[in-house]
């Protein structure tokens, strides 16, 4: 959604037409903005919102009332809610992939949005392997490595060793993730905002 509401721009005859209505850069950044970051979320949530309730329901309907794991069954199958814990990382990782495509599309003129997720997937494998080896440098065995958070090591020599972690201390853990959640997106809409500016010109 974000790449089709910014690919106006890329194209010459649609852009042109675009880029000279008679209204600012700020006001054209804002509409293409409220489209994909509020619009489109909304029904999304909403038309989710139905299907995970209808399937749930229908699910529900289709139980024995009679049955001994009646209640089990019942309880394990429920709403996804808004404000669980997987929830919010989807929002977080919305939040970043959606200026990247605003920003790539500006960037790309044909087949945007597939120009950005290559060159975002290849930034996170570049990240991932460099601090991998890094952290293969400064612990030897290693099990993974996430980028800027926690190394997972080996502990032990037996046939079964454990599984160590190193993360981040609590404070410096708080600021990556202020960053990652609000810092970095807005930087990405910002750049969006200058690189539509040089568009225009």
């Amino acid at each position: 959604m974000a790449s089709l509401v910014f690919a106006y721009f890329s194209s010459n005859a649609s852009g042109i037409s675009y880029l000279t209505l008679p209204a600012s850069h700020f006001e054209k950044w804002l509409a293409g903005v409220l489209i994909a970051v509020v619009l489109y979320p909304a029904i999304f949530l909403l038309f989710f919102r139905l299907m995970d309730s209808s399937f749930i329901s229908v699910y529900h309907n289709s139980l024995d009332p009679n049955s001994s794991s009646y209640k089990i069954a019942y309880a394990s199958v429920y709403n996804l809610p808004f404000d669980g814990r997987l929830a919010l990382k989807v929002y977080n990782l919305f939040f970043i992939f959606t200026p990247v495509s605003f920003l790539g599309s500006l960037y790309f003129n044909k087949v945007s949005f597939i120009k950005v997720v290559l060159v975002f997937c290849a930034f996170c494998f570049v990240a991932y392997t460099l601090n991998w080896l890094i952290a293969k440098l400064l612990f030897g065995d290693i099990n993974a490595a996430f980028p800027f958070r926690e190394v997972s090591i080996s502990v032990g020599k037996s046939m079964d060793p454990e599984e160590g972690r190193i993360e981040l201390p609590t404070k410096l853990y708080q600021i990556y993730m202020y960053f990652m959640d609000f810092i970095l997106p807005v930087i990405f809409f910002a750049l969006a905002y200058l690189r539509l500016r040089e568009k225009e010109f």
